[in-house]
């Protein structure tokens, strides 16, 4: 964006980021009277200095518990509906199931249901019908344009400001590139016969095994696939900021994921970008919606669909077909530059953000 001539800046105010998050321009700290006087004053600069604001994540279109408990003596969010009496504009992005719809609507996707290996099923404070309506409710109200790269096609997911705008979530593809060197202490240790698989989950602890990213099946999966003869190891790893997890990444043959929620993340879209084969389930009816308003990208998708009965099938085909596996990771480079690229994201964002403005 600043290459197209964009005042553009990342801050980062979350208060627990364990070393996650990186590359922003600002961030937020937390523990000392002074970084609430600090933090207001950004936020009353920010004024001044933008004319869009753009959130990302559920519950996080604000900027931050400081700044937003100094805002509660006015209302829920008034930090926000200042900037919307300002003229600013609200841009927000969603992320994940419980972004946007219920909990019961949720569960009833097929064939497999997302919502039965999900320990935060029965957690209200992170997912229930209530708080994710509420929060659906809130965000709808707020933000004048929504991007979303996977439908849960229910409750506040239906509205015209939602958007299919799956270049907004991009990567720097240099950073993550095929020819990445690898160091040292990052190095797998397998033969050069053996053909890696690669599974990752955040927030493990809480997760647990039995979990939404499938891992209560990889698990014995693999252990299945070296009785059957095959010459294969799971590379699984847990809460590794991705700026390290892409050397494991970048080393595996194969990248496996989520079998039940639908669609895919970060994940998949470092594999693709690093041109290795991802696996996850694709669910039927969303790929329909998304190829209505972008067919390019749904028909171009060499992502590889497969549930919990065919993920088997699936992986033994993969695993004996050296070629296959190039073939599909070339073309998960090649989708990955055009539509998940930092290039691409700016070009397709330089018209979203000046439409935005232009209608001021």
């Amino acid at each position: 964006m600043r290459k197209l001539g964009w005042r553009a800046d990342v801050l980062n105010w979350s208060r627990q980021d364990y070393g996650v998050y990186h590359g922003e321009d600002f961030r937020f700290r937390y523990g000392s009277p002074f970084d609430v006087l600090s933090q207001l004053k950004f936020y009353s600069g920010s004024l001044r200095r933008y004319d869009i604001f753009h959130f990302s994540n559920a519950h996080a279109l604000s900027f931050g518990p400081y700044v937003q408990q100094c805002f509660g003596w006015f209302g829920e969010s008034s930090e926000i509906r200042l900037l919307k009496k300002l003229g600013k504009k609200i841009v927000y992005s969603t992320n994940g199931c419980l972004d946007g719809a219920s909990q019961s609507s949720f569960s009833r996707w097929g064939p497999d249901s997302p919502c039965e290996f999900c320990n935060w099923r029965r957690d209200p404070s992170v997912c229930s019908d209530e708080r994710n309506l509420a929060w659906g409710k809130l965000r709808n109200g707020l933000a004048d344009y929504i991007v979303s790269c996977d439908y849960s096609l229910s409750d506040f997911n239906f509205s015209p400001k939602l958007h299919f705008e799956p270049r907004f979530y991009c990567l720097d593809p240099e950073f993550w590139r095929p020819d990445l060197l690898i160091p040292a202490n990052y190095r797998v240790p397998c033969s050069k016969d053996t053909v890696k698989l690669f599974h990752s989950v955040s927030n493990f602890d809480r997760r647990g095994v039995r979990n939404v990213k499938c891992t209560h099946i990889y698990l014995p999966l693999v252990e299945q696939l070296k009785r059957e003869g095959f010459n294969v190891e799971l590379t699984f790893f847990h809460d590794v900021p991705n700026k390290n997890l892409r050397f494991y990444q970048a080393q595996c043959d194969i990248v496996v994921d989520m079998l039940t929620f639908g669609w895919f993340g970060g994940n998949v879209r470092e594999a693709m970008m690093l041109g290795k084969p991802a696996v996850c389930f694709l669910r039927p009816e969303w790929l329909e919606y998304m190829r209505r308003q972008l067919p390019e990208y749904v028909d171009e998708l060499p992502v590889v669909s497969a549930t919990p009965r065919t993920i088997h099938d699936v992986l033994v085909d993969l695993i004996q077909q050296p070629d296959k596996r190039r073939e599909i990771g070339n073309r998960s480079r090649i989708f990955a530059l055009k539509w998940h690229s930092a290039e691409a994201a700016a070009k397709r964002f330089d018209q979203t953000y000046s439409g935005l403005l232009n209608k001021s």
